[in-house]
């Protein structure tokens, strides 16, 4: 497994390794003792799989308030997408700032997304899928959100605004001004 390291550190980009030979590969995706080894330590609970038909599908930014706070590892099965983690965690040094990732079959990464981030991302391609392991179930009652353009963010979002589709939840999250965060570094 190979590991970088993002501008927010804790925000991790993983390589698992693949094995090809003339009829394809294999690879271990998820290897809970190989993520020990590298210093994560996660008990996940779910996997979820999202499907995106068009391209410009943007979902995010989300998140889930403590005790459901969720560490989130994602990977794309097919296609590719803009990853995107905002920092939300009080008395963080990067407090409000973000990093971006792509993330794609091709290149076969993954993006571990720490519990205290808002998470989103937008399809880069039609027929895009995205697999990820969640360390909470979900608790509808407890997600939360920030609009995915706000100016105050300055996320550079690679597809444009009128291109870009959304749920009628994410038209409707609140700016990060008005945000009061319930994480604490």
């Amino acid at each position: 497994m190979d590991l970088q390291e993002l501008q927010i550190p804790d925000v991790k980009i993983l390589r698992p390794r693949r094995f090809s030979d003339e009829r394809g590969f294999y690879s271990e995706t998820y290897n809970q003792r190989v993520l020990a080894e590298c210093g994560i330590e996660l008990d996940f609970v779910q996997d979820n799989h999202v499907f995106s038909s068009k391209r410009g599908t943007l979902r995010g930014l989300h998140f889930q308030k403590p005790p459901y706070a969720e560490h989130k590892l994602l990977r794309v099965s097919r296609g590719r997408v803009l990853d995107v983690a905002v920092d939300l965690r009080m008395g963080s040094p990067s407090y409000g700032q973000h990093v971006v990732a792509e993330l794609s079959a091709d290149e076969f990464n993954q993006i571990l997304v720490p519990a205290g981030f808002a998470h989103g991302f937008v399809t880069m391609e039609p027929d895009t899928e995205v697999l990820y392991k969640v360390t909470a179930h979900y608790s509808p009652e407890n997600t939360g959100g920030l609009i995915w353009n706000d100016p105050d963010l300055g996320i550079d979002w690679p597809i444009p605004g009128s291109e870009v589709i959304l749920s009628a939840k994410d038209k409707a999250q609140p700016k990060f001004r008005t945000f009061r965060s319930p994480f604490t570094s």
